[in-house]
């Protein structure tokens, strides 16, 4: 095996999975280096979790193929469920338990050597010791989301695959959950963790954008936002004619996406020239227009906006 090939994590081509006439995931090609944290971005019902489901082997491919861990996908899924960790949308832990009994009930369906050691020392490294003997029902969501990680790392998994882990969580909570999940990827962990936040995204090594079950982007946040070419610009003016320029601009076929900050707006188009023919009606109005860097929410909606639903024409 070459070096290259032992430091892809996960290599699929073409991954489709079906149900009836939609296409969930549609011959979606995936690599994922080790010890990076690698950002699965996309609205409801793009095909995130179906996808993080055939990576873990869960659910078998329709076509397509590939290995996750060097395990194929297709033969091997008892063997890759062994080394994953995988953190569900929904908290999955038992309510009526503390989070000691949690862990040490987890650790016996892994048949863990020295279980009650590794508990305590997850119980350490992921800062819930004091809480131990703390019913799993009782606690914060942030607290619950610790817990669902402790219990993704007691079989020591070379790989993470978190489906939106940190929805419904507090600011505060989700900077600790990146921040440990930074720490796992600096000891050679490797992380796919699905997310609509774009201050999440950011902290990724890289990206893959999915929209209606099709891979439309991948890269680095920085190499995203240079690809998309986008031209934004910040107008500033009188709220109530803020609120007309954004009705007119909307309409403009070069426009990607107009959103208010506060007192102005945001625009992204396809192009210079696209933003100035779409705001030049307003020049003459008490506006100040500002050059301002493309975000990855920018790029995004213009993603979206470009895409096909999957839905459309599928029987009912």
């Amino acid at each position: 095996m070459t070096a290259a090939a032992a430091d892809t994590i996960i290599d699929v081509r073409g991954l489709t999975k079906r149900y009836g006439d939609k296409v969930v995931v549609d011959h979606l090609d995936l690599r994922v280096r080790r010890g990076r944290i690698h950002g699965f971005l996309g609205p409801n019902g793009s095909g995130k979790t179906t996808t993080i489901r055939m990576l873990c082997g869960l659910l078998t491919p329709d076509e397509g193929a590939g290995s996750c861990l060097g395990f194929d996908l297709r033969t091997q899924a008892a063997s890759i469920k062994r080394e994953v960790g995988y953190m569900t949308q929904k908290f999955g832990l038992y309510d009526d338990l503390t989070i000691a009994e949690n862990l040490d009930f987890i650790a016996r369906v892994y048949a863990i050597a020295g279980r009650r050691a590794r508990v305590d020392a997850t119980l350490a490294q992921l800062r819930l010791a004091g809480r131990r003997n703390q019913l799993a029902g009782s606690l914060s969501g942030g607290w619950k989301q610790r817990l669902a990680l402790a219990a993704c790392l007691l079989h020591a998994p070379q790989l993470l695959l978190l489906d939106e882990p940190t929805a419904g969580v507090d600011p505060k909570a989700r900077r600790e959950f990146w921040d440990q999940l930074h720490v796992l990827a600096d000891h050679g962990m490797t992380v796919l963790v699905s997310t609509h936040y774009m201050d999440e995204a950011e902290r990724c090594h890289s990206l893959a954008y999915i929209a209606y079950g099709k891979l439309l982007a991948q890269g680095s946040a920085a190499e995203l936002i240079a690809q998309a070419r986008l031209s934004t610009c910040e107008v500033a003016g009188a709220p109530a004619l803020l609120m007309r320029i954004a009705d007119a601009v909307r309409t403009h076929p070069g426009i990607r996406s107009v959103a208010s900050f506060g007192a102005a707006l945001h625009i992204a188009a396809a192009s210079a020239a696209d933003l100035d023919a779409a705001l030049a009606p307003w020049r003459r109005e008490e506006v100040m227009v500002t050059p301002v860097a493309t975000t990855l929410e920018d790029v995004f909606i213009a993603l979206m906006d470009g895409a096909t639903d999957n839905v459309a024409g599928a029987a009912p």
